[in-house]
């Protein structure tokens, strides 16, 4: 069962692309894919491109301590691409990866989306599961994605939270 986040311990803060304690959390979610997939199928953000300053990134904080992250992309007018979203496995399953996403949900909102996409793979089970839960269904491989028979692909619309 999962449990509720204690508000007071988990901080979600808008960073840079260049924060370290993202770079060290993406660095700890390629390890992780990188036991599931060949690296050629391991879709990433190039940090060196100058549009990923446009991105939007998050890092949660447990007790101070970076536990989790995500960012989005702006695709056009209405759409958001999820990217690079992450909770350290010792730390699941207590809520903070539901936070990090409605967080990151409502930044998208502010930016005119309506829809968030993602791209996962089947062999990320309890990911897949997570983004069910979260209201994200299947749909078509989109963008860069198109040709790659390792993704698999969601969407899920999005609104603002009522205040």
């Amino acid at each position: 069962m999962e449990q509720q986040v204690n508000q007071e311990r988990l901080m979600i803060e808008s960073v840079p692309s260049n924060n370290l304690d993202l770079a060290m959390l993406i660095e700890r979610l390629d390890h992780y894919l990188l036991e599931l997939y060949v690296p050629e199928d391991i879709n990433g953000v190039d940090f060196n491109d100058p549009k990923t300053k446009d991105m939007i990134f998050v890092v949660a904080y447990w007790d101070g301590v970076p536990v989790g992250c995500g960012g989005i992309r702006q695709l056009d007018a209405n759409t958001a691409e999820l990217k690079r979203f992450f909770v350290e496995s010792a730390i699941r399953r207590q809520g903070i990866a539901g936070k990090v996403l409605k967080y990151l949900e409502q930044c998208a909102v502010k930016l005119g989306c309506t829809v968030m996409k993602l791209e996962t793979g089947a062999p990320q089970v309890e990911s897949v599961a997570f983004y069910k839960k979260q209201g994200f269904y299947e749909i078509e491989p989109f963008g860069e994605y198109e040709e790659s028979e390792a993704s698999l692909c969601m969407e899920k619309r999005i609104e603002a939270f009522p205040q």
